[in-house]
């Protein structure tokens, strides 16, 4: 049984690499991203460790991550407190260090200096130590106050040299300075832009004290623990701070590393998830068909003695060698992958070593489990049929599909799941809550996606007869065959044309979703932005308070109404902790928005420590108009705030997820100066908008960091988002269409195989090769349209139901993309055609006498 196996599989060798190259294509992609990221957290890894100081003192609280991107906000320590850590036992050196994200580099020709993939820009001095992670490259350190060096790869980027002049805006003040010197990353670069200026001088330029510092780095005396020392250095100084060995810093930085990384393993694992599941069908035909053709062959094993469980035994055989033959060239395309990945990092600024890329044990077990994994449970049930194979089979001279019972237990059992799919749909329309709506929405779209796998078949024939209705009329005779071959097995139909059909599916419901919150920000947009310009930095970084400064000044300009984000960390009366990303905003933002309130009004919203919430946050923690609760800021400090408005669900408040915003005098009374995120700004009577816009555009023209947006560039920033993530499923329909077409190729061919003696009597009969070659053609197109039906109903229900989530967050209005569903349409005739080009060559070539004499 083991030779007849190995020659079967040598035999069909070309039927079954379609469905390895599907295996491929699913274990690159995992393999791929399991060795970019981590490369990815090596390589930071080593960043952090060589320039976390053995123990660092930092403000208590002060911000980090996402929290320190958004509030602008910059805590310090006193400078002085280096002296008495010096003074510890086991401490060789103590110094203060000055470091901050919340500055701009402007060229001398007035453009950023930065990275356009969000990386930070960070400021700070040029410290003599071994610990850092940049030595000079080119020129000399800088001295004195108008001096500074930069990084090489930024000064590539930008075209900088050494004697070219920079400015650094900061919030003290913007500083121009000669570029003296260029430092070289000696680990990975991490996309950011360094800028260093003298240590003498950098608390005076960066925070605007010379008596202040961001953290105080303390080195270990020559066998002193990390841990140890941190305790000697937390009781001298007291606890006011917050202390960290070098273990503990690398680990926080990772740990932020790790959200970017996860959603970047996740996009991946997306892409192979979706490699998986159509693989899957792709799989099962092809082994389905094989036993199908191999009806006789396997009938005659059975006469000669084969026990069923051999005959099953065979088939996964093959597909075990196929799985095995998948993976192994998989996980060369995976270590490819990651190699192009990390080059395409390079491009977006982020500059890792191929030499560092590293193949961890789990790597090949990862590959194999996933490719010969998949490849043996798409086999399972060809392979029970296969051992179902009768002996008296052998005496037969075609094999005839099972279409009775079979098929109608499927329909059943789709209809059954379909039910419960519904179900869950129907709860996901009542829930009151985004979060429960969501894992609604995650049943839902499971059990249709199977519901419409299973009964698929059953609706291969009325929708195929409906499909071809006009295709006699075009086509003649010809499309009456084609259509018949389609109806001929629905199962083989609805399995390859379940592939296109997720795909399909995908690309159609979060079309819907993109396009619906498209529509609704452009509805709220002109329903609650009453302000004239919005002045904002095109990666939503917060700006300098200079950049206020000068919108006030302009002429013209009527109310200026400044917004900040406020990450607060919310005690609430049922003993749990929420923290959120709130705002803060100036006392007249009825003049510059018009914000829907539940109970209450703006006055009560921004008034002398009082906040506003959401409606439904609110009532979820029993809090109403007049409750109390303990907010903390930024920098440690608490506060007792009184709600002083509730804020109706879906309107689009300044306050984030919760809704939670306040006035900025209580912000600048609780927390350490942040900065503005956002600038409403309204022209003043008798200004038209069009004069004010070329004066502000004028007065920022040297601070490229914001831009000056109406409402319709403002309403085309947030498209331009959504359009990245439609990018992204449209990558996903490209990879699922790409394995689609496998399919129908893989199908059409071993069709073609199966009715060779079918097709030579129809040339004997004066048929033309041009005819045979259209009628597998349309054949190829009936499939396709019948995947593209199926996708665009599932996507529809779909893209309905995520319409219903988004409305739970305000987003109420419901798009339909017409042109990517006629597209979608026309993509399907396209993958049609495409799909039939090789299989209608072959037939075209055929002899007829060859193909009459066929067994």
């Amino acid at each position: 049984m083991l030779r007849a196996t190995l020659r079967s599989l040598a035999a069909h060798r070309g039927r079954l690499l379609l469905s390895a190259l599907a295996v491929l294509l699913s274990v690159a992609f995992v393999v791929g991203s399991v060795i970019f990221s981590d490369t990815v957290r090596h390589t930071f890894d080593r960043l952090f460790a060589a320039s976390a100081a053995d123990v660092t003192v930092l403000p208590r609280d002060a911000p980090e991550g996402r929290d320190q991107t958004l509030s602008g906000a910059q805590p310090t320590l006193p400078a002085a407190l280096a002296a008495p850590a010096a003074e510890v036992e086991g401490v060789a050196d103590a110094r203060p260090e000055v470091r901050v994200q919340n500055v701009t580099v402007v060229g001398d020709d007035g453009r950023r200096i930065g990275s356009s993939t969000g990386a930070p820009t960070i400021a700070t001095g040029w410290y003599p130590e071994p610990r850092r992670v940049v030595e000079l490259a080119e020129g000399r350190p800088a001295r004195g106050d108008r001096e500074a060096l930069l990084d090489r790869d930024s000064a590539e980027r930008h075209d900088v040299s050494v004697g070219d002049r920079l400015r650094i805006v900061a919030e003290p003040a913007t500083t121009e300075v000669e570029v003296v010197g260029l430092a070289a990353f000696t680990t990975t670069n991490p996309g950011a832009t360094l800028v260093f200026v003298d240590p003498d001088v950098a608390a005076r330029l960066l925070l605007g004290d010379a008596e202040r510092a961001t953290s105080i780095a303390v080195t270990a005396a020559e066998g002193v623990p990390h841990p140890v020392l941190r305790d000697r250095v937390a009781a001298a100084l007291g606890e006011g701070y917050t202390y960290r060995t070098a273990e503990q810093q690398s680990e926080s930085a990772a740990e932020e590393l790790g959200t970017v990384l996860g959603v970047i393993r996740w996009v991946m694992l997306g892409f192979a998830g979706v490699a998986v599941l159509v693989g899957v069908f792709l799989i099962i035909n092809t082994f389905a068909m094989l036993v199908a053709q191999r009806t006789r062959e396997l009938g005659l094993l059975r006469a000669l003695g084969a026990e069923r469980r051999q005959v099953r035994r065979s088939v996964l055989v093959e597909a075990l060698l196929l799985g095995v033959v998948g993976a192994s060239l998989g996980l060369l395309a995976g270590v490819g992958l990651a190699h192009a990945l990390v080059r395409l990092m390079g491009l977006l600024g982020m500059y890792l070593d191929p030499a560092d890329i590293r193949i961890e044990p789990v790597v090949p077990v990862a590959a194999y489990a996933v490719g010969v994994g998949v490849t043996l449970v798409a086999a399972a049930l060809p392979a029970r049929r296969a051992g179902r194979v009768p002996p008296v089979a052998a005496l037969a001279d075609t094999e005839v599909s099972a279409v009775g019972r079979p098929l109608r237990l499927r329909a059943a059992l789709g209809a059954v799941v379909a039910v419960a799919g519904a179900g869950a749909l129907v709860l996901l329309a009542r829930a009151e809550s985004a979060g429960r709506a969501g894992m609604w929405l995650a049943v839902g779209v499971a059990l249709t996606l199977l519901a419409a796998v299973l009964a698929g078949p059953a609706l291969v024939r009325p929708v195929v007869r409906v499909l071809g209705l006009g295709m006699p009329r075009a086509f003649g005779p010809v499309a009456v065959l084609a259509r018949r071959n389609a109806l001929r097995n629905p199962r083989r139909t609805g399995a390859t044309a379940s592939a296109l059909m997720v795909g399909l599916a995908l690309v159609t419901g979060l079309s819907i979703g993109g396009a619906s919150i498209t529509a609704s920000f452009d509805r709220e947009v002109d329903r609650t932005l009453g302000a004239d310009f919005v002045v904002q930095n095109e990666s939503f970084r917060p700006f300098t308070s200079e950049v206020a400064r000068r919108v006030g000044a302009v002429e013209g300009v009527g109310v200026v109404v400044r917004e900040r984000f406020v990450p607060l960390r919310l005690a609430l009366p049922d003993g749990s902790t929420h923290r959120t990303i709130g705002a803060a905003v100036d006392p007249e933002l009825d003049e510059v928005a018009r914000v829907e309130y539940a109970a209450g009004d703006t006055a009560g919203a921004v008034g002398a420590d009082r906040l506003a919430l959401d409606r439904r946050f609110a009532a979820r923690h029993g809090l109403e108009v007049g409750s109390t609760l303990e907010a903390g800021f930024v920098g440690g400090r608490t506060a007792e705030l009184r709600v002083g408005a509730l804020v109706e669900s879906g309107s689009p408040a300044p306050g984030g997820d919760v809704g939670a915003f306040l006035g900025l005098p209580t912000l600048e009374r609780h927390q350490v100066a942040g900065q503005d995120a956002v600038l409403l700004v309204n022209a003043a009577d008798g200004t038209g908008p069009p004069v004010l816009r070329e004066r502000l555009e004028r007065a920022l023209a040297d601070l490229p960091q914001v831009q000056v947006r109406d409402h319709a560039d403002y309403k085309q920033l947030v498209r331009d988002q959504v359009a990245v993530l439609l990018y992204l499923v449209y990558a996903l329909l490209g990879l699922a269409v790409v394995i689609a077409v496998l399919g129908v190729v893989n199908t059409l061919a071993l069709s073609v195989i199966e009715r060779t003696r079918e097709l030579g009597m129809l040339r004997a009969v004066g048929m033309s090769r041009r005819q045979l070659r259209r009628m597998v053609r349309l054949e190829s197109v009936v499939i396709c349209l019948f995947g593209a039906v199926l996708g665009l109903a599932l996507g529809a229900v779909w893209g309905l139901a995520l319409h219903r989530l988004l409305a739970l967050e305000g987003l109420t209005v419901l798009a339909v993309p017409w042109w990517t569903v006629a597209a979608v349409a026309v993509g399907s005739l396209v993958v049609g055609l495409t799909a039939a080009v090789l299989p209608a060559l072959r037939v075209s070539r055929m002899n007829v006498l060859d193909a009459i004499a066929h067994e």
